[in-house]
């Protein structure tokens, strides 16, 4: 027997085997079925949906701050500046 025909001969084998192997566990899937009786489908149980209220938002007005604010504002980014290396 020359080496190619063994290696042709391997993987017909190996083709059969797997043929034959697939065929077995299929039966067996059948047989289990077979024995569990008639498939009985569970009822789905739908939930009823619910609806979310929306609720209304009140808008919050800007409060316009007073001058002295404002002036301590303004202070308080030109000491920022001031207080860094090099801010001549």
């Amino acid at each position: 027997m020359s080496h190619s025909s063994m290696l042709k001969a391997r993987r017909q084998h190996q083709k059969t085997k797997k043929l034959l192997d697939g065929a077995a566990k299929q039966a067996k899937r059948l047989a289990k079925q077979a024995m569990a009786g008639p498939a009985v489908r569970k009822e789905k149980v739908r939930k009823e949906k619910v609806k979310k209220e929306k609720v209304k938002t009140e808008k919050v007005k800007k409060v316009k701050l007073t001058k002295e604010e404002l002036g301590r504002q303004d202070t308080k980014k030109g000491n920022a500046g001031a207080g860094k290396k090099g801010a001549s």
